[in-house]
């Protein structure tokens, strides 16, 4: 694949995931069915997918920045679902498709089985966040989808490194695979663990911004890099920092986190945008390599397995749900009162990813002096697999979801939550105001010290007036008003900058330094909006 190449990749790929946000589908799905029929167009090239490059380039950047976005605080709420998801789920999964798939398929052998079971075992960190954060669904199943999400990669990758030297005659056996199992998962948390004091020490003595987010967008690859480079799992080593870094962000100063963020956003939306389209881009690389196995037989095996990949699924998810409430009166007491439509959901999310392509693709051509057994069928499985969930699950979800009338988060509450704290910081912050006033070193003239308290005031009732009354010719709160007229204003100060600027009166410069203040303003405005 040449520059050119990469390039159209990610602008189409860009293109068709912006206009999926103007419709009701998630992005993914259109990216998988835009590249599936751009697959067959002519002039297209192939683009197949390079384990070594999704592996240690594209993942880590993603489970960053989800591990980022996520709560530490609620992750250790919710460590028993996720667990039990992240860990229990994918190693049944690997060796429940797995027999199936050696019961199915004539001469397959049982390690070779194995191997396709652990590659389509995990549900994707991009699928589940991306469907997720679409959907709206509750708190707790987000964050139970999320944190399955986050550590399943590293159950499921060296689930497949076990089954992969069993199939190659490595001998390794039941003893060897859980005690690699254990290096792997110890050794990334404590990986993590280790660079996330002196990553976190740089992160709050840089004193620019600009240092700190190339700091960031550094750490995901040192981290997956250092622990694969001691035989840990890179995929921990990049959850455990990203964790800590996420819950720690406060400590660095606004600039690094508005510059972060928005750094971020971007690639998060450009890498998982290329990822969807890629997935469907392989579809005339994987039917090619079928060879011996006829696309009629290789279709009914994979609708065999991808209806046991879904139905497995249910099977663990209903009993994980239930049986830890019904033996523990003590889990009765903590967690909230759970029905059958939650498990459902978690059920029915379990859409595959990108990540079960990149392993599949990492299957060795040939190990022994021999053909490694079925490898294209089980690309084909697992590209089959990865489809059918993204696309029949991920289609029928959100209405599974209207159906089941699962109640969504309570806006009202988490409003007026939201104003209780805000009103005890600006309490706070007026108690501290006025004691530096009060110091003849902190002294203002009236105006600015009036304008200094009207500010906090700003923010003491801007929440409080998002649950006010909405205006009947506008439909606006007051709040929506005041956004409205302040970013107008702005607009007029904005346009005049730009006028001076044209007439010689200021250069570029000053301009630039003038729009940045009218920029920060505007940001302010409008920070209750980015929620």
């Amino acid at each position: 694949m040449d520059a050119l190449h990469l390039v159209g990749l990610v602008a189409a790929s860009a293109a068709v995931a912006g206009f999926a946000r103007r419709t009701p589908v998630p992005a993914p799905l259109l990216l998988v069915a835009a590249g599936l029929l751009a697959s067959y167009v002519p002039g297209v090239p192939d683009y197949t997918l390079d384990p070594h490059i999704v592996l240690p380039l594209i993942l880590p950047p993603l489970l960053y920045t989800a591990a980022v976005d996520s709560s530490y605080l609620d992750l250790r709420a919710n460590i028993r679902p996720v667990a039990l998801l992240s860990v229990g789920y994918v190693l049944f999964a690997t060796v429940a498709v797995g027999w199936l798939a050696y019961a199915l398929v004539p001469d397959l052998p049982l390690t070779a089985a194995l191997v396709l079971g652990a590659v389509v075992a995990p549900p994707d960190a991009v699928a589940a966040t991306a469907i997720a954060r679409k959907l709206g669904l509750p708190h707790r199943i987000t964050t139970i989808l999320q944190g399955e999400s986050l550590v399943n990669d590293a159950t499921a990758i060296t689930a497949y490194k076990v089954a992969l030297a069993a199939a190659v005659g490595e001998g390794i056996g039941w003893a060897g695979g859980l005690e690699e199992f254990a290096l792997a998962a110890v050794g990334g948390i404590v990986v993590g663990l280790i660079l996330q004091v002196p990553i976190h020490w740089l992160r709050t003595h840089l004193r620019e911004a600009l240092l700190q987010n190339t700091l960031s967008l550094l750490v995901p690859f040192v981290a997956y890099a250092a622990a694969e480079q001691v035989g840990a799992s890179g995929v921990l080593a990049v959850v455990v920092v990203g964790l800590f870094l996420g819950h720690h962000a406060w400590r660095v100063d606004f600039a690094t986190r508005l510059q972060e963020e928005a750094v971020w956003k971007m690639v998060a939306f450009v890498l998982e945008s290329a990822v969807f389209a890629l997935i469907g881009l392989q579809l005339p690389y994987v039917v090619r390599g079928l060879g011996p196995f006829g696309i009629a037989e290789s279709a009914g095996y994979a609708v065999g397995v991808f209806v046991f990949v879904v139905v497995v699924r249910f099977v663990w998810v209903f009993p994980a749900t239930f049986l830890p409430r019904w033996l523990s009166a003590r889990i009765r007491e903590r967690e909230p009162g759970v029905d059958w439509r939650a498990p459902v959901i978690v059920g029915w999310a379990g859409m595959r990813g990108v990540v079960s392509l990149a392993i599949a693709f990492s299957i060795p051509v040939a190990a022994a002096g021999a053909p490694f057994p079925a490898r294209n069928l089980i690309l084909f499985l697992t590209f089959t697999t990865v489809i059918g969930t993204l696309v029949v699950q991920g289609l029928t979800l959100p209405p599974l979801i209207r159906i089941l009338k699962l109640p969504g988060r309570d806006r009202t509450r988490e409003t007026l939550v939201e104003a209780q704290a805000q009103s005890e910081a600006s309490q706070a912050a007026e108690e501290r105001l006025e004691a530096l006033l009060a110091d003849e070193r902190g002294a203002l003239p009236k105006p600015l010290a009036d304008r200094l308290r009207a500010v906090m005031e700003r923010r003491r009732n801007s929440v409080w007036e998002r649950l006010g009354a909405v205006d009947e010719r506008t439909g606006e709160t007051v709040d929506d008003t005041y956004r409205r007229l302040a970013r107008e204003t702005i607009d007029a100060e904005r346009e005049v900058f730009v006028r001076l600027r044209d007439a010689r009166r200021i250069d570029d410069e000053m301009m630039r330094t003038l729009l940045r203040r009218l920029d920060l303003e505007e940001a302010a405005a409008y920070r209750e909006e980015a929620g």
